[in-house]
């Protein structure tokens, strides 16, 4: 490791953060986090960086830049950042260190504090024989599904694959062990499964300042349809997924993924010269969503911006950036 550049540990999260080893926003969070903690043991024992609180905070600049580049549209990484590079402080190395290893531990404590509360809040929505409806894998949906099975409510799914990387099966799996009867069910066929249900419950990547969601492609067509349809859809997210950055109206990038998880080279080579684009989110307009619940409470999703103000003030920092 050079005096700047990322120890290995934040450079192989950074990896598995790209590649979708490392996935849910809680979970990108929380590896973020530790993966600071990680380059500033690392920093605080090698070379010039042990001795230079200057040159060590540098470091930890490159480590954030490193981690922040991985995934643009998962606003709880930069939170996360956030977090922890701003409450480094300290007039030595040793100081310096250990205030970034209690943010660390300090965010990772409230990180799983707040799914807890949130799956509390958004299980009272919850009525004792409903079905839900899931979209993607999001930890923040599952919790209040199995906040409200832990209350003694009967819930079934319906769970849509979630195309292309069908990550709908990792939600299948995990809400047949909590002991949730399970209907998995093609992305295509959700308009007429809604018929059937009561309620659905999406997770976000993030939200925006006017109570807009980005998340998995395919959310924002099952808004509007449960709309349509007359079923309350609602998006469990912690504070981490609130978008900052959006209030000073910067916009929100949507990250584009590898064609090849859409079209093997198989079927390139078959069909030929044709453009494949693999977009991973959608936003959600705030009017087709009934309401986003957070470890804070429920709220309209036009009055998120109230509590990300509280939260977050009128603009966001960007620690990780060159002095």
């Amino acid at each position: 490791m050079t005096d700047t550049e990322p120890a290995a540990p934040v450079r192989e999260t950074a990896e598995s953060i790209a590649t979708m080893e490392i996935r849910g926003a809680a979970t990108i969070a929380s590896a973020a986090a530790e993966a600071l903690a990680e380059q500033a043991e690392a920093a605080a024992a090698s070379g010039e960086t042990a001795s230079d609180p200057a040159a060590f905070r540098a470091s930890m600049r490159a480590a954030g830049r490193s981690l922040r580049e991985t995934r643009p549209t998962a606003v709880s990484l930069p939170n996360a950042l956030r977090y922890v590079l701003q409450r480094m402080e300290g007039e030595t190395v040793d100081e310096l260190r250990r205030s970034v290893v209690d943010a660390t531990e300090a965010f990772v404590r409230q990180l799983d504090r707040a799914q807890d509360d949130l799956g509390q809040v958004g299980a009272n929505r919850l009525a004792d024989g409903d079905t839900v409806m899931t979209h993607c894998h999001s930890t923040d949906a599952l919790a209040c599904i199995e906040a409200a099975v832990e209350q003694g409510k009967s819930i079934s799914a319906v769970v849509k694959e979630t195309r292309p990387r069908q990550q709908g099966h990792i939600t299948a799996e995990q809400l047949r062990d909590a002991g949730v009867p399970v209907t998995l069910i093609v992305d295509s066929a959700a308009r007429r499964y809604l018929d059937e249900v009561d309620h659905v419950v999406v997770g976000a990547d993030s939200i925006a300042a006017d109570g807009g969601v980005i998340n998995k492609i395919g959310t924002s067509g099952l808004a509007v349809n449960a709309r349509e349809r007359g079923v309350p859809i609602m998006t469990a997210a912690q504070t981490i997924k609130l978008h900052p950055e959006t209030l000073t109206g910067h916009t929100v990038e949507i990250e584009m993924r590898d064609e090849s998880e859409v079209i093997g080279s198989e079927a390139r080579e078959e069909i030929g010269e044709i453009a494949v684009e693999n977009p991973a989110f959608d936003v959600t307009p705030p009017r087709y969503m009934d309401a986003i619940v957070t470890e804070h409470g429920q709220f309209p999703p036009e009055s998120i911006v109230a509590l990300m103000r509280e939260l977050f003030g009128e603009g966001a920092a960007e620690p990780w950036a060159e002095p």
